[in-house]
């Protein structure tokens, strides 16, 4: 499914691990490794040309272990002029025609109340492709890091609230060779009473069940688990609960906004969470 990957690489250890990761992605044969060359400091005049060698030098580096794997590997070293850097991402994918772009992503979540820095925010709330936000896990609290699963799309969480766009995610996701097993959740609203819960929660379990069949039928191991509350925290607990090795959700749910590129429920999945996150782009 994302056989075209666009990497975005600072250089640092963390991308550095992100870019390993992204050689177990299921079914990937090329990746786009992009790096953004920024202005230092308040500089008014800047030939970045002393250092567009240097980080060819270093994109050639990093390749190598995707390139050890059989993957063509695409280097592009990008000078930023005006703009800022998610707004060149999203450009040079759409150059290059990528299927996803991967980013990698520091925070911590609710422990550490590091969030989303700038750039993956942005690219999460004005990119045009499906976006994975790759997490880490630190070694030691130093900067060593290692996969946050050997296999991303080992165990996926997929939320799901039936509107179309999620119904689309779920056929995507269906579809990606290599996934290990599927936990499909929805979330009712807490503020359903007793009668009106309980008749939700019986229709949100058969749709669920037919839901986890079609998965069975792809020969993919499927679950389901209902739960009643706030649609982000309850996607982010069940994230923990199942060790799930990646969120993969909509980036809209019921009640969408075309104009909106994500929605409200996506985003603070993304911003808040500890694990990997998935957002596949509404049409």
């Amino acid at each position: 499914m994302f056989e075209r990957v666009l990497v975005s690489t600072d250089f640092s250890k963390y991308s550095q691990k992100v870019i390993e990761s992204v050689g177990g992605l299921p079914g990937v044969k090329e990746v786009v490794l992009l790096h953004i060359m920024v202005a230092p400091g308040l500089a008014r005049v800047w030939d970045p040309g002393a250092r567009a060698e240097e980080a060819r030098k270093r994109l050639d580096e990093e390749a190598k272990p995707l390139e050890s794997l059989g993957i063509a590997v695409k280097k592009r070293a990008e000078p930023l002029v005006g703009g800022d850097v998610a707004k060149k991402i999203d450009v040079v994918s759409e150059e290059e025609g990528v299927d996803l772009v991967v980013i990698g992503v520091r925070g911590k979540g609710f422990v550490g109340k590091v969030l989303l820095g700038s750039v993956a925010k942005d690219i999460l709330r004005y990119g045009t492709k499906n976006l994975l936000l790759m997490r880490l896990l630190p070694i030691e609290g130093g900067e060593r890091f290692e996969k946050h699963s050997p296999m991303v799309f080992s165990k996926v969480l997929c939320p799901t609230d039936f509107s179309e766009p999620a119904e689309e995610a779920i056929k995507i996701l269906k579809d990606i060779k290599g996934v290990g097993e599927v936990v499909l959740l929805t979330v009712l609203s807490k503020d359903l009473v007793d009668v009106d819960l309980e008749s939700e929660k019986k229709e949100a379990e058969e749709k669920l069940a037919a839901v986890k069949a079609g998965f069975e039928d792809a020969g993919i191991p499927a679950s389901f688990r209902i739960a009643v509350g706030s649609p982000a925290k309850e996607i982010i607990t069940a994230a923990e609960d199942e060790e799930a090795s990646l969120i993969a959700m909509s980036s809209h749910g019921k009640g969408w906004v075309r104009q909106m590129v994500v929605g409200s429920v996506a985003y603070d999945v993304s911003n808040s969470g500890t694990r990997p996150v998935l957002v596949l782009r509404a049409a």
